[in-house]
């Protein structure tokens, strides 16, 4: 299924709030392996990312309709991908991108190698 783009509409310093939403949802929702690269500067798709996974497909489904429904909750809107399977969930939060995973999904991508030489990486706890 295609998403369709939405228009940006959030304020300045949002993607700091939704940086915190997020980190802090996949925290309490016991997300592992929480990684947060901050791409300000060096891309214009987004200003963080951030890499999460789940230990099964219902716990990654979990932990992205968590994200979305506190990031709506505080009036941030997002669009999603792979739900379905729920082995990779996208979510595009305009400045924030998330990527939950299950384990050997994400050490296949290996998502984090590709974008360290132009981020900075830090884990949730930095």
């Amino acid at each position: 299924m295609v998403k369709t783009a939405v228009k940006k509409t959030v304020d300045v310093g949002s993607d700091e709030k939704i940086l915190e939403i997020v980190r802090k949802t996949l925290d309490d929702n016991k997300a592992e392996d929480i990684v947060v690269m901050d791409l300000r500067g060096k891309t214009s798709i987004a200003n963080f990312m951030i890499v999460a996974s789940g230990t099964s497909q219902r716990h990654v489904a979990s932990l992205a309709e968590k994200v979305q429904e506190n990031l709506k909750a505080a009036g941030y809107k997002s669009v999603s991908e792979g739900e379905t399977k729920a082995d990779w969930i996208l979510i595009d939060a305009f400045d924030v991108i998330v990527h939950v995973f299950k384990p050997e999904v994400r050490s296949f991508y290996n998502i984090e190698k590709m974008w360290s030489t132009v981020a900075q990486v830090r884990g949730v706890d930095a």
